[in-house]
């Protein structure tokens, strides 16, 4: 059985959020386990296609709408990343160097969708299953079904992952015109109040949908953006499988990037190391215990929260503690972040943008992780953390709520339910209190360390889900 996934990010080639980190590691750890698995995305000008060797696998064209788009193929030479990589180049199209952010980016997944079907049709491609990341290629399984050109598909199974169901593809019915021609009366599953929701059109279709957590599963029915009554009524068919990391990556004592490595016996000392290290580059204060937040500045993060947290903890909390944000995003919080660097807040440093090396080397220094999320469908770096022994803070909702459990509770990490600056001020005390008892502190840091959050486990559950469909 051949599954080809299907999404425009997959790290390390084009990465934005944990989107990317999902289809570069579930594929290579299916192949592990005997499964066929490949990875079909947009061609991106970027380092990764530029410093590896790709062959042309096929060329072909097809109209979109009245334009007639050219495309070709491209597969990795050396399955570098442990699974089959291929890429589709469109001129004008598909050849850019952002994933988002394009005006006509409605039209470049249309057209990625389109140039995957033209592809294999023409060369006689029957994939065992076809797994859909989000709602950039929420068209597939429609089209496979009732598109009158590719309909020889119809009976090659579907898995839709949501990943974060706030984000859904709405387009306007005028752009029906770009695709494929397709069974007209069909049309009400393409649908959701008045607009072509593609999200919600894989959730009609596919055969199977998951989650990246069981919690956000519960989630989506309460609320997702509109789409609620949607996930409640194709229920039957859903399943929530906890993202996993992969540990050729993310591992203290093979980790690269770290000045200095260490496993879980020697976590404590080693993560001083590195703190020692950030603190003759960024200002802070290597004697105390270490906060970070990692991520984007966005609401859903609860990053518009940070500018108070920090004005909190240092009024509060003066010269216990140092505080370090890498982030970028909404220039509004960005600007308030920037100030509090500006007027000197002491122990406080930030790096403005995403440094995958950097982010690595604060996982590596850090005692403790925050994650004020509303939204976290799964939530990768409260796993990352726990696996560098960093002792996550979460906001508990989503796959948080799945994966860190907290002391109170006999658990191993700090949670919180009220998302106000007392409550994630009060559980940073509590965190910082369990930071003095060094002797449980490190304890906590070896159990973390050693929990199993590999994608071994969660790529096993999906070849089960993909079994069970066909």
């Amino acid at each position: 059985m051949k599954v080809f996934h299907l999404s425009v990010e997959c790290y390390p080639v084009a990465k934005v959020g944990g989107l990317a980190d999902v289809v570069g590691a579930l594929p290579k750890y299916q192949t592990k386990l005997g499964l066929e698995a490949a990875v079909v995305m947009p061609w991106y000008d970027r380092p990764f296609v530029r410093d590896h060797a790709f062959s042309i696998v096929h060329e072909g064209a097809f109209y979109q709408g009245t334009e007639l788009l050219n495309y070709a193929v491209y597969k990795e030479d050396d399955n570098t990343l442990g699974f089959e990589l291929y890429l589709i180049k469109i001129p004008g199209k598909l050849d850019r160097q952002e994933v988002y952010c394009y005006p006509d980016e409605g039209e470049q997944f249309i057209a990625f969708q389109h140039a995957v079907l033209h592809w294999f049709k023409e060369k006689g491609i029957v994939p065992g299953i076809v797994h859909c990341h989000d709602h950039h290629v929420g068209l597939m399984p429609f089209l496979m079904k009732y598109s009158t050109e590719y309909n020889f598909l119809a009976e090659v199974k579907t898995v839709a992952t949501v990943h974060n169901g706030q984000y859904q593809g709405w387009t306007h019915w005028s752009k029906a015109i770009l695709l494929p021609p397709f069974d007209s009366w069909k049309w009400g599953l393409l649908d959701w109040d008045g607009l072509i929701n593609p999200l919600a059109a894989l959730i009609k279709c596919c055969d199977a949908y998951t989650t990246v957590s069981e919690g956000y599963l519960e989630e989506l029915y309460v609320e997702a953006n509109g789409l609620q009554q949607l996930f409640y009524a194709e229920r039957k068919k859903s399943v929530g499988i906890v993202n996993g990391i992969d540990w050729e990556i993310w591992d203290p004592e093979t980790d690269y990037t770290l000045i200095e490595n260490y496993g879980d016996a020697q976590a404590f000392a080693g993560k001083l190391k590195n703190k020692q290290a950030l603190a003759q580059q960024y200002k802070i204060n290597p004697a105390l215990p270490l906060l970070v937040f990692i991520g984007r500045f966005a609401t859903e993060k609860g990053a518009d929260l940070l500018p108070d947290i920090i004005l909190r903890l240092t009024e509060k909390y003066y010269g216990r503690l140092s505080i370090f944000i890498l982030g970028a995003g909404d220039p509004t919080i960005q600007s308030r972040v920037k100030s509090l660097v500006d007027n000197g807040t002491e122990n406080f440093d930030v790096f403005f943008g995403y440094d995958e090396n950097l982010a690595h080397w604060l996982y590596a220094s850090a005692d403790f992780l925050l994650m004020p999320s509303r939204v976290e469908p799964c939530g990768l770096n409260q796993l990352y953390a726990m696996k560098y022994g960093t002792l996550p803070i979460v906001h508990q909702v989503g796959g948080l709520k799945d994966t860190v459990i907290d002391l109170e509770k006999d658990g191993y990490g700090v949670g919180f339910d009220s998302l106000t600056i007392p409550a994630i001020t009060d559980a940073i005390a509590r965190a910082n209190a369990f930071y003095k008892s060094k002797k449980m502190f490190k304890e906590n840091q070896h159990k973390i360390m050693n929990l199993d959050f590999s994608w071994d486990k969660s790529a096993a559950k999906y070849i089960s889900l993909y079994n069970q469909i066909i």
